[in-house]
This record gives structure tokens, C-alpha cells and sequence, in this order.
């Protein structure tokens, strides 16, 4: 199958097979996809949970208006957008550079300087707003990973976002709740799978100027 075939299969899924669970070897593919997404100066600032303690889930389910997937799916991915520190995220990310490239030269470091300064410049809502908006980035490497190997998932905004933040403790690490994804096998009982994908025509979407 090409990737056209792929997206074309995918849904979100509304029931899971509580009975399957994604084998090790394709959770560790769903993860490298994730980690090789684009990000706003390549600085990933978010943190990825996963999720696959019944009683934590069973917890998060209360805070997803009881939403069946959270508990049902093999595993519950919560992207968390950073919320603090984030010129030691950018120092962090500069170490990266110099380590993995082998370059340690001043406009390596100046570059860092001018990512901080940019950030700085943001209002908090603007930082908060732009901060989110990337973890849904990554969240797209997921699903797109998921389709290529008939992993289902359902991306969520259906849920308590604060609960979230008190019952995983991440108000304390800087962190927040930004989106959800469960991720499995869907029930052949979901009756969503058989419904025609409803999506606008090329020509209603695209426009050439």
C-alpha cells in the first residue's frame, strides 16, 4: 500500500479492542516517528507520555468524560508542551547540535542566543499558543506511522485538560496536556470504520495563486 492508501484507511477510532495490544517492536516505530518530527527550530519542546497503567488510565478516563477509548486502547499517548525554562531548552538544544555535528563554533551558539531572544519577545499567550501548536506536529508523525502499520488511534481534545495535569504530576515538571492520541486495534464493533470518509474535493480545498 502507498501512503494515499494508508490515510485512506485510517479513521479515528471510537471503540477499541481492549483484547490486543501493540506489540513492542511497532511501539518502538510509533516513538522514532514521533521523535523525527519537525519542529520550530527543531527545538521539540514537549515531552511525550505513554500511558499503560490501568489505574492511571482508569483516572484519566473519569477526566475524559468516560470516554471508552482511554482504557480500552494498548496504549494512551499524551503530548505535553513545556511550559518553563525555555532558555535551558535552548541550551540544551545547542549541546545537541555541537554533539551530534561536531560544531561548536560561535554562530552555533549566537543562533541560540537569537532563538532566546525571539522567545522572549513572545507575550506569555503567545509562548503558550506557540508551544502547544507543535506537539500537534508530532501528534500528525503519529498517526501518519500508525496508518503505515494498521495501528489505529483516535486524536483527542475531549478531555479535562487540568485534570490531566493533577492526576500525571505536571505542573511540577512544567508541563501540560496539550492533546491525546490512544493508540490500538480497532473493535469489530465500531461501527465508524464502515462510514465513507467524508473529506472536501481538491478543488473545494486548493487554490493555485
Amino acid at each position: 500500500m502507498n501512503l494515499i492508501d494508508h490515510l485512506n484507511w485510517r479513521y479515528a477510532t471510537k471503540m477499541f479492542d481492549p483484547k490486543r495490544k501493540v506489540s513492542k517492536q511497532d511501539l518502538e516505530f510509533l516513538k522514532e516517528a514521533i521523535r523525527l518530527s519537525v519542529s520550530s527550530y527543531g527545538l521539540q519542546l514537549y515531552k511525550v507520555l505513554i500511558i499503560e497503567n490501568d489505574e492511571i488510565r482508569a483516572a484519566l478516563r473519569k477526566a475524559s468524560w468516560d470516554q471508552s477509548q482511554i482504557t480500552d486502547a494498548s496504549q494512551l499517548f499524551v503530548f505535553c508542551n513545556y511550559t518553563l525554562d525555555y532558555d535551558r531548552h535552548v541550551d540544551d538544544y545547542v549541546e545537541r547540535i555541537i554533539t551530534t555535528q561536531g560544531n561548536s563554533s560561535d554562530g552555533i551558539k549566537q543562533y541560540g542566543e537569537s532563538i532566546k531572544t525571539s522567545i522572549a519577545k513572545m507575550s506569555a499567550e503567545e509562548r503558550k499558543s506557540w508551544s502547544e501548536k507543535q506537539t500537534y506536529l508530532a501528534l500528525n508523525n503519529l498517526l501518519i506511522a500508525c496508518a503505515e502499520l494498521k495501528i489505529d488511534a483516535c486524536p483527542m481534545e475531549g478531555y479535562d485538560n487540568q485534570a490531566y495535569n493533577q492526576i500525571l504530576g505536571l505542573d511540577e515538571l512544567g508541563l501540560n496536556a496539550t492533546v491525546i492520541a490512544p493508540v490500538g486495534y480497532r473493535s469489530a464493533s465500531d461501527k465508524s470504520q464502515n462510514r465513507l470518509k467524508i473529506r472536501k474535493t481538491k478543488e473545494e480545498l486548493f487554490q493555485t495563486a
